[in-house]
């Protein structure tokens, strides 16, 4: 890999673990000023407004300049959100100003693989992201939830950080760093040479092109599977975050800053999972995983019933691992459609929509279920229901594409005789 590939990936694994260690001191002051338990899920709500919300201008916008001043700008609208938390601002409405920043982030982040490799490079590039993003996500969250400890709150104060008077303003003020680092790798990513279409100035024309781009990237055969199996994808993970954290409380008696350590361990699944992935499956085969998406919402359905972390971290990594293993050949396949189809950051802006749509709609059925009254293990138990027979009627329906594929081939051979 050229050198330009390792400075997208540090400048990716500095902003993603700012988030995720982000989101659980966010939890925590949540915690503190005793918002109500339904707002812990509804911090990933907000963050991922953005993401659908402003779907029709961040591709456009990704794919109107150099890939790296794209993010450079959206990591420094994180830096803003991270300084509203520090100043004193609801969790829940600083959130959202870093979900602006991730939102305009990502179609940049993913579409400069595209423009900087050759497409044969794909899997195994985004093995490598999705396998640092992962490694973001475990030290993240692991880093979020040792700041909320006690004691290591009270290391942070010894060391007299400028400006912090609390203990959450100190790991607050540690955040903001990891998002400066990452601005720092921003500003040394290559351009690719790819030409840039200017930004249309009317919004109508580009709603109009976002959901020409939508429609474009959900009739086609390959691109429809990989969209649907990456919605889910997003959807499930995002609630499966909190559910963790719940589930981990309640069955294993476990606080919030061990319970993010859970989470952790999950992610480190999804790691493992990610590299075999890249190691082994190829462009041509990435539509044969998809049966391990089922076998993924299955295994979330064992969670209930366990009460020993040893088999709590054993479960997580296998779940963790199958997800890894299909969603990585999925979203290069994705990506791989898009890019033919519309172009990079039109592509991820689409695929963004719908899987932030996903996480929105999932995160608040969580909430609503939370609000209703029912307990976790029921909770865990339609969840794992969902993913499974939702994983299951994407495998039939690409199993009608290809035997309609292979009917069209048939009736063409037989014109020709």
């Amino acid at each position: 890999m050229p050198l330009g590939f390792y400075i997208i990936m540090a400048a990716q694994f500095f902003s993603a673990l700012a988030d995720n260690a982000l989101l659980i001191v966010a939890i925590a002051l949540l915690r503190d000023m005793a918002a109500p338990s339904e707002y812990e899920p509804l911090l990933k709500l907000f963050f991922t407004l953005s993401y659908v919300g402003l779907a029709a201008f961040v591709g456009a916008f990704a794919d109107s300049m150099p890939k790296w001043r794209v993010m450079l700008i959206s990591n420094t609208i994180k830096i803003g959100g991270c300084l509203m938390l520090f100043l004193g601002a609801h969790p829940l409405f600083a959130y959202a100003v870093i979900g602006l920043g991730a939102a305009a982030y990502s179609p940049a982040k993913y579409g400069i693989l595209t423009e900087y490799l050759p497409h044969r490079l794909l899997v195994l590039a985004n093995g490598w992201i999705e396998g640092l993003t992962v490694a973001a996500i475990i030290i993240g969250t692991m880093m979020g939830g040792a700041m909320i400890d006690n004691d290591i709150g009270d290391a942070l104060m010894a060391l007299s950080l400028p400006f912090a008077d609390t203990a959450f303003e100190a790991a607050v003020l540690v955040i903001g760093t990891l998002y400066l680092i990452a601005a720092a790798f921003n500003a040394y990513i290559p351009d690719t040479g790819v030409d840039h279409k200017p930004l249309k100035s009317n919004p109508l024309y580009l709603i109009h092109d976002f959901n020409h781009c939508l429609r474009l990237l959900w009739r086609d055969k390959l691109g429809q599977i990989s969209l649907a199996v990456t919605t889910l994808f997003w959807g499930a993970g995002a609630t499966l975050q909190f559910i963790v954290i719940k589930w981990a409380e309640h069955s294993l008696g476990m606080s919030l800053s061990q319970a993010s350590m859970l989470q952790g361990v999950v992610a480190l699944g999804v790691a493992a999972g990610s590299v075999l992935a890249a190691r082994y499956i190829s462009l041509r085969r990435a539509v044969r995983v998809i049966p391990l998406g089922i076998a993924m919402g299955v295994g979330v359905i064992a969670m209930v019933g366990i009460t020993e972390a040893w088999m709590a971290m054993a479960l997580m990594v296998l779940v963790g691992g199958l997800a890894g293993f299909f969603v990585v050949p999925m979203n290069a396949l994705l990506q791989h459609r898009g890019h033919i189809l519309m172009g990079a950051g039109h592509s991820i802006a689409v695929q963004n929509f719908n899987e932030n749509l996903s996480i929105l709609v999932m995160t608040g059925t969580y909430a609503l279920l939370l609000m209703a009254g029912l307990s976790i293990d029921i909770v865990i138990v339609l969840f794992g229901l969902f993913v499974a027979g939702t994983m299951l009627a994407i495998k039939r329906r690409h199993d009608a594409n290809q035997r309609e594929f292979d009917d069209v081939a048939l009736l063409d051979e037989h014109s020709t005789h």
